[in-house]
This record gives structure tokens, C-alpha cells and sequence, in this order.
């Protein structure tokens, strides 16, 4: 007998990464990466985690709530504390006032894209997305049972979407767009006159704009480092996605948020019920006390060290021949061209992990458009770790690499 999977199954694509990763663990764990064998260890740059963990605020909370009682269930909308704090963080960081109950915490940025495609989404209905974009996004949408179109984009444009890309591909079927600012693979943002003319071309034609928004705490020039929400003041058809996973370093904790128009509240709070019950109550808590003082603190010289790392390893992998076709200003990921060494970032990035024993990431997973040429370096690992991958990358490439501080170039505009 053969089991029956519902047809959903079969347009969700698997994580091709992971396959790397695996091989990348067996290599780590093998005895030519055993230091007492006299082994090299591998080091990990293909996976999105801050290496800093939570705030220490954060984990005295946690501490606090564990000791003190039991962690029952709360609303499934999340405590109204953390979302009076969240809005007033809205206030305070980008000047924006935000109502507490339009906001929705979720069981991290996950749950929250799930819970936003589920309530806006159906079949028949189609969602326009970069190419390249993180490819839970579109799978996202697929799980819906709507279509994800993605678009091609380009180093000119910093691998986003414009205006009139939106008007070129909107058909009949399309509901919506489904952006990311900062963007992952890519570390790039959208400005924000172009964030605001797609929010306008999609509302002229009765769309809605999805923007996930989990890296805009990490911007590293103010000129991209707004949320946007500032251009949907009313909340008439913006949903942002946000998460405490990455400027608040708390991936493990599986904690998010959407700000959601206030019509469509009643909705997710309803589909959040039934799917998930409540985010983690501890979590919650915990999350609470990253809007302390001395915590928002702490993340900003964290925000500047991931800075720090950027602008060490971009002027890096373009001496390496990886260049690197705009400067991330934002989250923490360098998008750069191996097809100066290899026509497959795929074979490409297997043969470093094998030989450098530096694990990357290959474009498969982001979209057709540029894959096969573009790798994902993530540099949320210490620095130390940086320097070492170079050095080894250099010895498999045959370079010889200086020392840097600072970007080459300006980011392209």
C-alpha cells in the first residue's frame, strides 16, 4: 500500500542546503576535522544564527518565570504586555505609531507568514516574490495553495523588487506581493521611495502587501533602516512580519509578530487558535525584558560587531574572486559570484566544504535567476571564524588575501 500525500506536498520543494549541511556535518565530525588527529574543523558559515545568543536580560527573565510558577497557556494573540512593548519599540526606534492590537505575537516568523498567507491567500490566487528570496517564503504561499511567482531581480535594482516589475507581472490572478527588507540571501533593503511605490501600485489594484521585516532591526545605513509601515500609517492593506530570532538573537525561542491591518486581526487571531493555541509563555516573558534599557544596548553593540564582520569579509571574498555585487546593509549575509572559479555555485561550494572544509550555502534554494553563479556566506559567526575560512579559501584559491576594515566601494544604490 502507498500512502497518499495531499497534493501541497508535491509543490513545496525540498531544502536543498540541507543536503550540503549534512555532508558538511559528516565531514565535521570525521577524523580529518578532529584537531587531536591534527585535523582542521570545519567552520560554519552557511547557517543564518547570530552566534551571541539572547540578551542577557532576556535570560535572567527566563530564569525568573521558570523559578517562579507554572507557564500556562495565554491569549493566542500573545501577552498584552509584550505587545503594548513591542508597539511602544515601533514608537521609539522608527517613529511610528503603532496600536498594541494590531499586533499579533506568533510562534516565531514562521508561524506568523503562515498564519498571514492562510488568512489572505487561497487557490486560484497567485503572489509575486524576488528572485532571489528565502524559499520558505514562496513555500509559504504554496502551503496556502496559491501560486508564488517569482520575478527575477538583479545586483541594479539590489536584488528587489520595483514598482514597475509589480505592474509588468500582475495578472488577473495575483493578490498580492511578498517582500523582504533587509532581504535574505542577499543582506540588501529596498529604499524607501521605492517600498512606497509598490505599496501604492499594489494598492491601486486592490492587492495586499506582505513585507517580512525579521533582519530591519540589523541595517547598518540609516537610509534603509525604516520599517515598512511608515507608508501604511492607517494599516489598510500592510502586513509586517518581525521576529525576536535575529536582532534579538533568540532563534531557539520561536518568537515572532506580525502587524497586521486591524480588519484582519479577528482572522489570525482565529486561524492562531486552532493551529498553534499560544506562542511559548516562557518566550513571552523572556522577550519582555529585550526592551530594557540595558538589553536594547546590548543589541546594538551587537548590531555593530555583525557591522564590524560585514565589513571585513565583503573586501575579502572580492579579493578572492567571489565578488560580491552589492554590499549587504543589512541582516548579516553576503550574496557574491563564484563564476570566476566554478560554473556551479553548487559544485562549488561542495568542494570547499570537502577541501577548505568552509561550509557555504549554494543559490539553489533562492530561485532559478541567478543561482547556479551566486553562493550565501553568512557571517553571524565569530570573527575569528572569518579570518580562518578566508585564510583557507585563499589556500584552495590561490590567493593571497590582505587584511581589511572596511568595504572597497560604496554599496550600490
Amino acid at each position: 500500500m502507498t500512502l497518499r500525500t495531499a497534493a501541497r506536498v508535491d509543490r513545496i520543494e525540498p531544502f536543498y542546503v540541507m543536503e550540503l549541511a549534512k555532508e558538511a556535518f559528516a565531514i565535521a565530525a570525521s577524523a580529518e576535522c578532529d584537531p587531536a588527529r591534527g585535523g582542521e574543523p570545519m567552520v560554519f558559515l552557511n547557517i543564518g544564527e547570530p552566534d551571541f545568543g539572547a540578551p542577557d536580560a532576556a535570560l535572567a527573565a527566563a530564569a525568573r518565570v521558570v523559578a517562579g510558577r507554572t507557564l500556562p497557556y495565554t491569549q493566542a494573540t500573545g501577552i498584552a504586555p509584550l505587545r503594548q512593548a513591542i508597539a511602544r519599540w515601533y514608537g521609539t526606534r522608527f517613529g511610528l505609531s503603532i496600536a498594541p492590537e494590531r499586533i499579533v505575537v506568533t510562534a516565531g516568523a514562521s508561524a506568523g507568514l503562515q498564519l498571514a498567507c492562510l488568512a489572505l491567500f487561497q487557490a486560484g490566487d497567485e503572489v509575486l516574490l524576488p528572485d532571489p528570496s528565502y524559499p520558505c517564503n514562496r513555500h509559504f504561499v504554496a502551503a496556502a495553495d496559491a501560486t508564488a511567482r517569482l520575478v527575477p531581480t538583479g545586483p541594479t535594482q539590489r536584488f528587489q523588487l520595483s514598482a514597475e516589475d509589480v505592474a509588468r507581472h500582475w495578472s488577473p490572478a495575483t493578490r498580492g506581493v511578498l517582500l523582504a527588507s533587509p532581504g535574505n540571501p542577499t543582506g540588501t533593503s529596498m529604499a524607501p521611495q521605492v517600498m512606497g511605490t509598490i505599496v501604492q501600485e499594489v494598492r491601486r489594484r486592490g492587492g495586499v502587501t506582505l513585507v517580512d521585516e525579521i533582519y530591519l532591526g540589523l541595517s547598518y545605513d540609516a537610509r534603509f533602516g525604516t520599517s515598512a509601515l511608515a507608508h501604511d500609517p492607517a494599516g489598510e492593506d500592510l502586513v509586517s512580519i518581525n521576529s525576536f530570532s535575529k536582532y534579538f538573537s533568540m532563534t531557539g525561542w520561536r518568537l515572532g509578530w506580525l502587524v497586521l491591518p486591524q480588519a484582519l486581526v479577528p482572522a489570525v487571531e482565529r486561524l492562531a487558535q486552532n493551529l498553534y493555541i499560544c506562542p511559548s509563555t516562557l518566550a513571552q516573558e523572556a522577550a519582555l525584558a529585550c526592551f530594557e534599557p540595558a538589553a536594547l544596548a546590548q543589541c546594538e553593540q551587537r548590531r555593530g560587531e555583525l557591522q564590524r564582520r560585514r565589513d571585513f569579509i565583503v573586501p575579502a571574498l572580492d579579493s578572492l574572486g567571489l565578488r560580491v555585487p552589492v554590499v549587504p546593509d543589512g541582516a548579516f549575509y553576503a550574496w557574491a559570484d563564484c563564476a570566476a572559479h566554478d560554473p556551479s555555485s553548487w559544485d562549488f561550494c561542495r568542494r570547499m566544504t570537502r577541501q577548505a572544509h568552509v561550509a557555504l550555502t549554494p543559490g539553489r534554494d533562492f530561485g532559478p535567476a541567478a543561482a547556479v553563479r551566486y553562493l550565501r556566506l553568512s557571517y553571524a559567526g565569530s570573527m575569528d571564524d572569518l579570518r580562518t575560512a578566508v585564510d583557507r579559501l585563499a589556500r584552495e584559491l590561490g590567493s593571497s588575501i590582505p587584511r581589511f576594515s572596511a568595504p572597497s566601494r560604496a554599496a550600490t544604490s
